[in-house]
């Protein structure tokens, strides 16, 4: 059950996008196989002025559109997690508007200063911050008041996610997605790649995905021990050489679950069935 992705044309850079009322996106000039077209930056109104959501990659010419789309009225800084194609910024346009940062404690990037620790269920500017970790322990996906889910990296429109250990957990992912699913949000709107405007099944379907690739690499255990980057070139064929990298650690983190759950194991640099 492969998810049916979106695509778009590259955007205009530096240009602040309509997403939904109230809502833009200025999207960084960092494309690249792991972030598309590049991080989207949001900017989202509120009563008081402008909140920006992952201010993107440590651009000067990126801090310099975001402020100026924002008119200079930026109040706060959210981060979805602590990647620096998300988080590079930070410093930069903290220190530019004197505005504070929001995010989880303790982020994946020790280098991140957070200002104000949240939690799952904390709000903040009308946003209700959900933990979902799994591509990152210290992801949160923010819901707004009126239906529309900004995602980050745990769920895109575009690609599926990498989960990378020790930061990326499998398990907690399928947790996370699992929770997505159970929702009932209008919109998502993802970190790289266009909005979606039909996001019933969206979760549930990358989740069984997952499970099906997982349940291939448990099955291709039972056959024989096997190295990792044997496992990979198994469960996805034809692979791009550029997305082997991220490929084995999705791997990886599927074989840390098996094995949490004692259905793998490793011996002597191989993996086989528990």
């Amino acid at each position: 059950m492969a998810p049916k992705f979106l695509s778009e044309p590259e955007p205009e850079r530096g240009v602040p996008l309509a997403v939904i009322p109230g809502v833009w996106r200025v999207v960084a000039n960092n494309p690249g196989p792991m972030t598309y077209h590049g991080t989207n930056t949001y900017l989202i109104a509120d009563d008081e002025g402008m909140t920006i959501l992952d201010p993107g990659p440590d651009d000067p010419a990126h801090v310099e559109a975001v402020i100026a789309a924002a008119g200079g009225r930026i109040n706060r800084i959210l981060l979805s997690h602590g990647h620096r194609d998300h988080t590079g910024a930070a410093a930069r346009l903290r220190a530019a508007t004197k505005a504070p940062v929001f995010g989880f404690s303790p982020s994946v990037n020790p280098e991140i200063a957070i200002d104000h620790a949240l939690a799952d269920g904390d709000t903040v500017s009308g946003l209700t911050a959900l933990h979902t970790p799994g591509h990152a322990a210290d992801h949160l996906c923010f819901a707004t008041e009126n239906g529309s889910l900004f995602t980050g990296d745990h769920v895109m429109t575009w690609s599926t996610s990498v989960v990378s250990p020790p930061h990326g957990d499998m398990a907690a992912y399928f947790a996370s997605l699992d929770r997505l699913a159970a929702r009932a949000d209008r919109y998502y709107l993802p970190g790289h790649g266009p909005l979606l405007g039909r996001t019933s099944g969206f979760a549930k379907t990358l989740l069984a995905h997952r499970k099906q690739r997982e349940e291939a690499v448990g099955a291709t255990l039972k056959e024989a021990p096997a190295a990792l980057a044997a496992l990979t070139a198994e469960a996805y064929p034809g692979l791009d050489p550029k997305l082997r990298g991220a490929a084995e650690r999705n791997v990886l983190a599927h074989l840390l679950k098996l094995a949490a759950e004692g259905r793998a194991r490793q011996v002597d640099g191989l993996w086989a069935a528990a």
